[in-house]
C-alpha cells in the first residue's frame, strides 16, 4: 500500500538569501513549485517535517500533494539541496504534475532473495553496483521502487540493466544497444573485497536540477 504524503507549503514573496536565511532561522525551508504551464510559486514549509517526509525512501519516487492557500496539487520531488557540513535542508523544488503526465524519475531498486541465492550459499557475496535507476513513465504509473529478484543468482552470475523486469507502463530513461549496465553480481568473497576498496564517488542529486533559479 503506497503511502499519502503530504507537504503543508506556505507562500512566501521575499526574494535573495537574506529572506532564505530568515526562513531558516524560523524552522521553515525554503522551496518552489514549478511546471504545468504555470508561473512558479516561492513557498516554504516546517523544516522538521520535511526531515521526517525524507526520512522514508519512498518519498523520493512518490507522487506527493501539496496542501497551499486552501488547494491540493500533485508534484513530485525534483531536486533538494542540503547544508554542506549540517544536517539541514536548505532549498527544495517541486515539479507539478497531472496523472497522465510523462515523467522522468530516479527509482530505487529492491533486492531480493540474497540469503537464499545459491551463490551466496556456496560462500560467495553480492554486489550492488547499481541502487537504482532513472525510468520515464505517466504519473500514474510511478513505483517507488523496482524489484529484482536475485533468489537464482549462482557464483559469477550478473544481472544487467537490460534484464530487470519493469512495471507496466514503465521504460529505462537511458539504454543502448551497445552498453548495458550491470546492476548486481554474485562473486567470491575476495573478489568482492577487491571490487569494494576505496574510490571517489561523486554524489548524485535526486532529481533532475530544476530550470528555476534558487533565489
Amino acid at each position: 500500500m503506497k503511502e499519502n504524503f503530504q507537504i503543508d507549503a506556505i507562500p512566501r514573496s521575499d526574494k535573495g538569501k537574506g529572506a532564505s536565511r530568515r526562513l531558516r532561522r524560523e524552522g521553515l525551508v525554503p522551496g518552489i513549485i514549478y511546471g504545468s504551464g504555470k508561473d512558479p510559486q516561492m513557498v516554504s514549509t516546517e523544516h522538521n517535517k520535511l526531515i521526517q517526509s525524507l526520512e522514508q525512501e519512498s518519498f523520493y519516487s512518490h507522487i506527493l500533494q501539496v496542501n497551499l492557500e486552501g488547494k491540493s496539487q500533485k508534484v513530485v520531488l525534483k531536486d533538494l539541496q542540503r547544508h554542506p557540513a549540517k544536517p539541514f535542508i536548505t532549498h527544495f523544488d517541486l515539479l507539478r504534475v497531472s496523472s497522465t503526465d510523462r515523467i522522468k524519475m530516479f527509482v530505487p531498486f529492491h533486492f531480493l532473495g540474497e540469503d537464499v541465492a545459491p551463490g551466496v550459499k556456496a560462500g560467495g557475496t553480492v554486489s550492488h553496483h547499481e541502487s537504482g535507476t532513472e525510468i520515464i513513465c505517466e504519473a500514474q504509473n510511478l513505483p517507488e521502487f523496482i524489484d529484482i529478484d536475485v533468489s537464482a543468482m549462482d557464483m559469477g552470475d550478473t544481472i544487467y540493466l537490460s534484464a530487470v523486469k519493469l512495471p507496466e507502463g514503465v521504460e529505462l530513461a537511458a539504454q543502448t544497444e551497445d552498453y548495458d549496465t550491470a546492476v548486481v553480481g554474485v562473486h567470491a568473497a575476495k573478489a568482492a573485497e577487491e571490487e569494494e576498496e576505496p574510490s571517489e564517488i561523486a554524489e548524485e542529486d535526486i532529481g533532475e536540477v530544476s530550470p528555476e533559479p534558487e533565489d
